[in-house]
């Protein structure tokens, strides 16, 4: 549940109360409105040198009622050069900033970019709002007694940007605000808990795209069985909860083009079915729809901000739970597809869920590409820990888009082998196939897997175990879902599918 500031681009003056922000590079440069503050100072090499303040990337100088105003407090944030990775520096200062502003009644950031740097300011300043808004989410929807000081640092109620350009940055942050809007669905999706987010419930989170101008179809059990979909339905079938497909539909080419594909694993809760987990960590299981979350996310940004492309989103939903109907380690189950599966541990179930939805959606829609997202192996946070997620691909082009995008926004992906070599891996004595390869490559073998769901359509697969849930905390997510992979995916979007 976001805590947002309300973010206001306004023409640039000397703020009379509050905490104001100015910023500088490693030259300790000022332009602008901000040169008239720090004049006002007097001596500011004197409050920096005290202060060891060299103007370094993500530094920050603080004076307490500075002199020459009335202001509660002025920040000095150091934008460095040169240090960081420029594509993304503007979005992690927001971040930063929103941090330092803390419970401000209000906070003015002066968006004056200092002398000898050639940024466009606008630009600047939507990013700087995006990087706050990512900051400021918290979800605190079921705690009743809530602490005064936001442990997150969000400012409390205004926070104005000011620039000359500010009805230019206002016009840039309406597709922001859409994009960070997806991305808080998205988190709000992964950490509510699995009795209050099961499959049906999904689903019904999902249908509300509707108000966006989303077209959504939801299938239920009985439609999943007269298209043969086995797969999906033996994760499901030891649980109460029933499992859904929702089918999300933004036609915003205007045209019947042939739209980009989507597609998420949304196991609402993962017992690992017979094969149960161990007791430790289990409740993080909730989060095992993380690759669903993004895609209505995602689903939603588009929509938001009007995209100019056909964009279908897929979303399996299930529940995997070990009562006497679940499916056991021996059986054989038949997917859409046709291709028999052996079930040989009901942890692997995610592949079986994106299988036949992988299938289906290839099958309908005939789409340009398919990007599939889950949660789906340990072994990827052994191989790449919680900085990338893992990228598989059958075309180059799309994994080099994939790989570009995740540069610019800073949800990294890195690619891993596809091979025929593993294939033998997941070959059955008993059907087409098994659900797993064993210990060794384990990633790699359950993006073969999917593979053979595809249909030779143009696909991508994205392992977020290590990014999706649980995530590492950082400038511009302290929660432990994290929404990652809408601002990825939406990016690859703008960059190469927009009209």
């Amino acid at each position: 549940m976001a805590s947002n500031p309300t973010i206001a681009f306004v023409a640039p003056s000397i703020p009379e109360t509050g905490v104001a922000v100015v910023l500088t590079d490693s030259r300790l440069g000022f332009s602008g409105t901000s040169a008239r503050i720090i004049e006002a100072l007097g001596d500011f090499g004197r409050y920096a040198k005290a202060a060891k303040f060299t103007g370094k990337a993500g530094t920050t100088l603080e004076i307490l009622a500075p002199q020459g105003s009335t202001l509660d407090r002025l920040v000095v944030y150091g934008l460095g050069r040169g240090e960081g990775d420029p594509a993304t520096e503007w979005v992690k200062a927001g971040g930063q900033v929103l941090r330092k502003i803390g419970q401000a009644e209000s906070a003015t950031v002066l968006v004056d970019v200092p002398p000898g740097l050639d940024d466009d300011a606008a630009i600047a300043a939507s990013q700087m709002a995006l990087g706050a808004r990512l900051r400021a989410y918290t979800f605190d929807r079921y705690k009743t007694k809530k602490k005064d000081e936001d442990e997150n640092g969000a400012c409390a109620n205004a926070l104005n940007i000011a620039l000359e350009q500010h009805e230019k940055a206002a016009e840039l942050w309406t597709a922001q605000q859409a994009i960070a809007d997806g991305v808080d669905i998205a988190r709000d999706l992964v950490n509510e808990p699995s009795n209050i987010l099961y499959p049906e419930a999904f689903a019904q989170r999902a249908a509300k795209l509707v108000d966006q101008g989303v077209d959504v179809e939801i299938l239920d059990e009985a439609a999943m069985s007269e298209l043969g979909m086995g797969a999906l339905l033996g994760v499901g079938q030891g649980s109460e909860n029933e499992s859904r497909i929702v089918v999300m539909r933004w036609n915003g080419a205007g045209d019947d083009s042939a739209p980009v594909a989507f597609v998420g694993k949304g196991v609402t809760f993962d017992t690992g079915g017979i094969s149960i987990k161990p007791s430790g960590s289990m409740e993080d299981m909730k989060g095992d729809m993380a690759g669903a979350a993004c895609v209505v996310g995602l689903m939603h940004a588009l929509a938001a901000r009007k995209a100019k492309v056909n964009v279908v989103g897929l979303i399996g939903l299930a529940e995997n739970m070990p009562d006497g109907a679940a499916q056991r380690p021996g059986d054989i189950v038949t997917s859409m597809s046709g291709q028999t599966i052996e079930i040989i541990n009901t942890d692997a179930e995610g592949r079986l869920v994106l299988g036949d939805v992988l299938w289906y959606a290839q099958d309908r829609f005939k789409p340009v590409f398919m990007v599939d997202l889950a949660t789906l192996t340990g072994a990827v946070l052994v191989a790449l820990g919680q900085e990338h997620g893992g990228l598989f691909s059958n075309n180059d082009e799309l994994s080099d888009r994939l790989l570009a995008s995740g540069k610019a926004t800073g949800e990294r992906v890195w690619r891993l082998p596809l091979d025929p070599a593993y294939d033998k891996m997941i070959d059955s004595k008993f059907a087409d196939m098994k659900n797993t390869g064993g210990r060794h490559g384990g990633s790699i073998t359950a993006a073969q897997f999917l593979q053979r769901f595809v249909n030779g359509t143009p696909w991508a697969h994205l392992d977020i175990a290590g990014t999706g849930m649980g995530s590492l905390q950082n400038d511009l997510n302290q929660s432990w879902g994290s929404g990652w992979g809408v601002r990825l995916l939406d990016r690859l979007v703008a960059d190469h599918y927009e009209a």
